[in-house]
Protein backbone atom coordinates (compact mmCIF):
# COMPACT_ATOMS: atom_id res chain seq x y z
CA UNK A 1 0.00 0.00 0.00
CA UNK A 2 2.82 2.58 0.78
CA UNK A 3 5.84 0.91 -1.43
CA UNK A 4 6.38 3.51 -3.80
CA UNK A 5 9.17 6.27 -3.15
CA UNK A 6 8.37 8.54 0.14
CA UNK A 7 10.11 11.66 -2.13
CA UNK A 8 8.05 10.92 -4.52
CA UNK A 9 4.98 11.06 -3.04
CA UNK A 10 5.74 14.71 -1.06
CA UNK A 11 5.66 16.03 -4.14
CA UNK A 12 1.63 15.98 -4.84
CA UNK A 13 0.74 15.81 -1.45
CA UNK A 14 -2.79 17.97 -0.98
CA UNK A 15 -4.89 18.99 1.56
CA UNK A 16 -8.48 18.06 1.33
CA UNK A 17 -11.79 17.65 3.48
CA UNK A 18 -12.00 13.69 5.10
CA UNK A 19 -14.68 11.72 3.33
CA UNK A 20 -16.73 8.47 4.73
CA UNK A 21 -14.87 6.78 1.68
CA UNK A 22 -11.31 7.73 3.90
CA UNK A 23 -12.06 6.38 6.88
CA UNK A 24 -10.80 2.85 6.83
CA UNK A 25 -7.07 4.52 5.61
CA UNK A 26 -7.48 6.67 8.26
CA UNK A 27 -8.45 4.07 10.87
CA UNK A 28 -5.33 1.78 9.47
CA UNK A 29 -3.09 4.63 10.11
CA UNK A 30 -4.25 5.33 13.12
CA UNK A 31 -3.59 1.66 14.51
CA UNK A 32 -0.40 1.55 13.34
CA UNK A 33 0.62 4.86 15.17
CA UNK A 34 -1.10 4.90 18.32
CA UNK A 35 -1.15 2.45 21.44
CA UNK A 36 -5.26 3.91 21.71
CA UNK A 37 -6.62 4.70 18.33
CA UNK A 38 -9.52 6.00 17.11
CA UNK A 39 -12.32 3.80 15.63
CA UNK A 40 -14.16 4.25 12.56
CA UNK A 41 -17.20 5.11 14.67
CA UNK A 42 -15.79 7.97 16.17
CA UNK A 43 -14.25 9.20 12.65
CA UNK A 44 -18.13 8.86 11.07
CA UNK A 45 -19.55 10.57 14.51
CA UNK A 46 -17.18 13.71 13.59
CA UNK A 47 -17.63 13.95 10.59
CA UNK A 48 -21.60 13.95 11.06
CA UNK A 49 -21.20 16.56 13.93
CA UNK A 50 -19.64 18.84 11.02
CA UNK A 51 -16.22 18.98 12.85
CA UNK A 52 -13.13 20.06 10.58
CA UNK A 53 -11.76 16.92 9.31
CA UNK A 54 -8.77 17.10 6.71
CA UNK A 55 -6.40 14.82 5.46
CA UNK A 56 -2.99 15.40 3.51
CA UNK A 57 -3.25 12.62 0.70
CA UNK A 58 -1.48 11.64 -2.46
CA UNK A 59 -4.00 10.63 -5.19
CA UNK A 60 -3.82 7.28 -3.99
CA UNK A 61 -2.68 7.75 -0.06
CA UNK A 62 -3.68 9.54 2.90
CA UNK A 63 -0.57 10.86 4.32
CA UNK A 64 -1.82 12.58 7.69
CA UNK A 65 -4.95 13.43 9.43
CA UNK A 66 -6.35 15.76 12.08
CA UNK A 67 -9.43 16.69 13.27
CA UNK A 68 -10.95 20.28 15.01
CA UNK A 69 -13.85 21.22 16.81
CA UNK A 70 -14.64 25.08 17.00
CA UNK A 71 -17.38 26.41 18.96
CA UNK A 72 -18.17 29.23 21.37
CA UNK A 73 -14.64 31.09 20.33
CA UNK A 74 -12.60 28.25 20.98
CA UNK A 75 -10.83 25.39 18.89
CA UNK A 76 -9.90 22.33 20.14
CA UNK A 77 -7.58 20.25 17.97
CA UNK A 78 -8.77 16.59 18.81
CA UNK A 79 -6.47 14.42 16.86
CA UNK A 80 -3.62 15.10 14.16
CA UNK A 81 -1.65 11.44 13.02
CA UNK A 82 1.11 11.23 10.18
CA UNK A 83 1.15 7.63 8.91
CA UNK A 84 4.33 5.68 10.04
CA UNK A 85 6.17 6.05 6.47
CA UNK A 86 5.93 9.52 6.14
CA UNK A 87 6.80 10.80 9.52
CA UNK A 88 9.81 13.56 9.81
CA UNK A 89 8.41 14.99 6.50
CA UNK A 90 6.71 18.23 7.83
CA UNK A 91 3.30 16.44 7.13
CA UNK A 92 2.42 17.11 11.37
CA UNK A 93 3.30 20.74 10.95
CA UNK A 94 1.71 21.46 7.70
CA UNK A 95 -1.94 19.85 9.50
CA UNK A 96 -1.18 21.60 12.47
CA UNK A 97 -1.13 24.97 10.04
CA UNK A 98 -4.02 23.65 8.27
CA UNK A 99 -6.22 22.99 11.62
CA UNK A 100 -5.40 26.30 12.87
CA UNK A 101 -5.86 28.28 10.45
CA UNK A 102 -9.40 26.43 9.84
CA UNK A 103 -9.74 27.21 13.71
CA UNK A 104 -9.01 31.01 12.98
CA UNK A 105 -11.44 31.19 9.87
CA UNK A 106 -14.17 30.06 12.32
CA UNK A 107 -14.06 32.60 14.55
CA UNK A 108 -11.98 31.23 17.34
CA UNK A 109 -9.97 33.17 19.35
CA UNK A 110 -8.08 30.26 21.41
CA UNK A 111 -6.64 26.30 20.46
CA UNK A 112 -6.51 24.04 23.22
CA UNK A 113 -5.35 20.51 22.83
CA UNK A 114 -4.30 17.36 24.85
CA UNK A 115 -0.67 15.21 25.15
CA UNK A 116 0.44 12.62 26.44
CA UNK A 117 3.59 13.87 28.26
CA UNK A 118 5.56 10.62 26.65
CA UNK A 119 4.53 12.02 22.99
CA UNK A 120 7.92 14.44 23.24
CA UNK A 121 7.96 14.90 19.30
CA UNK A 122 4.30 16.14 19.15
CA UNK A 123 5.60 18.45 22.66
CA UNK A 124 7.74 20.15 20.67
CA UNK A 125 6.10 20.32 17.70
CA UNK A 126 3.64 21.93 19.90
CA UNK A 127 5.44 24.39 21.26
CA UNK A 128 7.24 25.43 17.99
CA UNK A 129 3.43 26.51 17.01
CA UNK A 130 3.74 28.63 20.35
CA UNK A 131 1.68 26.51 22.54
CA UNK A 132 2.13 26.87 26.23
CA UNK A 133 0.94 24.82 29.08
CA UNK A 134 -1.98 25.58 30.90
CA UNK A 135 -2.87 22.53 32.83
CA UNK A 136 -2.88 18.87 33.19
CA UNK A 137 -5.58 16.22 33.30
CA UNK A 138 -4.78 13.57 35.60
CA UNK A 139 -5.42 10.13 34.60
CA UNK A 140 -6.68 10.88 30.87
CA UNK A 141 -5.64 8.68 28.35
CA UNK A 142 -6.01 5.12 28.74
CA UNK A 143 -3.63 2.67 29.89
CA UNK A 144 -1.28 1.55 26.98
CA UNK A 145 -2.08 -2.15 26.68
CA UNK A 146 -0.09 -4.27 29.12
CA UNK A 147 0.11 -1.06 31.35
CA UNK A 148 -1.94 -0.72 34.33
CA UNK A 149 -1.46 3.26 34.85
CA UNK A 150 -3.81 5.69 33.02
CA UNK A 151 -1.46 8.36 31.02
CA UNK A 152 -2.41 12.28 32.40
CA UNK A 153 -2.61 14.62 29.76
CA UNK A 154 -0.71 17.86 29.07
CA UNK A 155 -3.53 20.84 28.45
CA UNK A 156 -2.05 22.80 26.17
CA UNK A 157 -3.14 26.51 24.59
CA UNK A 158 -2.61 29.24 21.85
CA UNK A 159 -3.86 32.77 21.03
CA UNK A 160 -5.73 32.75 16.85
CA UNK A 161 -4.67 33.05 14.70
CA UNK A 162 -1.10 31.88 13.61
Amino acid sequence: MFGTSNTQSALNVFVRVMRASDLDLVVASENLSLQNPWSKRVFSDCLRSGYECWVLATRDRIVAHGVLSVGAGEAHVLTICVHPDFRRMGYGRRMLKHLLDKGAKNAAKVCFLEVRPSNKLAIALYLSFGFVQVGERRHYYPANPGEQVREDALILSRLLPL
